[in-house]
């Protein structure tokens, strides 16, 4: 693969602005690879970072990337030229006071963004290329088998940290589970609770989406603005309500109702609430005198990497379904937009740089 001198970027300019730019092509230092990206997914957490300019311009977001390996750095063995790839930004050190916990979050070497394709690294993946850093190619990288499509491999990332919310909301088969929002990460989690034998419930506004929901497990998806959620659950649970219940949007007002929703002693995972500084008033006596447990989980489990391939590979958990709208990276903006306001007919959008 020839590489060029120049690539076109989506650089992040503060103010809510994203515009496409010709860049350089990053550099490669030993140890690193250079990928070309195939496909980007849009998360929710760099919608986020753009529209509440969360972190200091300029950047190039996109961290869900697939694609071919464009060329290898001095010492690198394991990698061949073209090889189809899948990249994980995020790669711990294993072996500080919070990896031993297996609390990788929170690792300093995790936290370090290990992609880029250019300022501070941000995953770089709305681009054309990427480079990806020395500490990150021996665990953060996964081949992507010859009948797998890199959409499809562009999601291991996602469905890992959907295993993780699981984990942490430590699930036992043939609990009730109840997903507000079923959005592309709500279907995820409908999907891998299935997995694990919970009977699962749904909510969501859009009528697609509540479709979708039920094909692919929930007993019963519901409106909020049409159903009395919390008495729905209960009428579906002998009156107790949820065992868990996993918040998937990221609209803070919606955890009281979770709360609601939720059995004395039951759980409250919150996956979405990915803002410092947001605050809410709650009702504490749910959390002490009912023994409500109120849990959250951020980003993916290095642990996890593998069964989130396998289960992406396999065709366990569908996830190409989920494709709404596919986007050159000169249409960024626009699949932003339609990334950043559901609607009907709106799932998961992806770039194709």
């Amino acid at each position: 693969m020839e590489i060029p001198a120049k690539m076109r970027a989506a650089v992040y300019r503060g103010r809510h602005r994203v515009h496409v730019e010709q860049m350089p092509v990053p550099k490669l230092e030993p140890g690193e690879l250079l990928i070309r990206v195939r496909v980007c997914g849009v998360c929710g957490t760099d919608l986020k970072k753009i529209q509440y300019d969360l972190l200091e311009p300029p950047r190039i977001f996109g961290h869900e990337t697939a694609g071919d390996i464009a060329a290898v750095g001095e010492g690198v063995t394991d990698w061949r030229l073209g090889e189809r790839v899948v990249v994980h930004h995020h790669v711990p050190c294993g072996d500080c006071f919070y990896c031993k916990r297996r609390q990788y979050a929170h690792c300093e070497v995790y936290r370090r963004v290990g992609v880029t394709a250019g300022f501070e690294p941000a995953g770089g993946g709305f681009a054309e290329f990427v480079r990806v850093m020395d500490w990150i190619v021996p665990r953060g990288v996964v081949r992507i088998p010859d009948d797998v499509s890199y959409e499809a491999a562009s999601f291991i990332e996602p469905v890992n940290t959907v295993l993780k919310g699981l984990e942490t909301a430590r699930p036992e088969a043939g609990e009730t589970a109840l997903i507000l929002g079923q959005g592309p990460i709500g279907l995820l989690f409908t999907q891998a609770a299935g997995l694990v034998d919970l009977t699962v419930y749904a909510s969501d506004l859009l009528p697609d989406r509540a479709e979708l929901s039920r094909r692919w497990g929930a007993r019963e998806c519901w409106d909020p603005r049409r159903s009395d959620l919390t008495k729905a659950v209960r009428e579906a649970t002998s009156g107790r309500g949820a065992d868990l219940v996993i918040v998937t949007v990221p609209n803070a007002t919606v955890i009281p109702i979770a709360l609601e929703c939720v059995r004395p002693g039951g759980r409250v995972l919150l996956f979405a609430q990915t803002r410092m500084q947001d605050r809410l008033p709650l009702d504490l006596g749910q959390i002490c005198v009912q023994e409500k447990t109120l849990l959250g989980s951020y980003s993916a489990d290095i642990d996890l990497q593998a069964k989130a391939a396998a289960l992406v590979f396999s065709g366990q958990m569908q996830v190409e379904p989920l494709i709404t709208h596919r986007l050159p990276l000169m249409q960024i903006r626009e699949a932003l937009e339609i990334a950043g306001r559901p609607r009907q007919g709106s799932l998961k959008v992806v770039i194709r740089p």
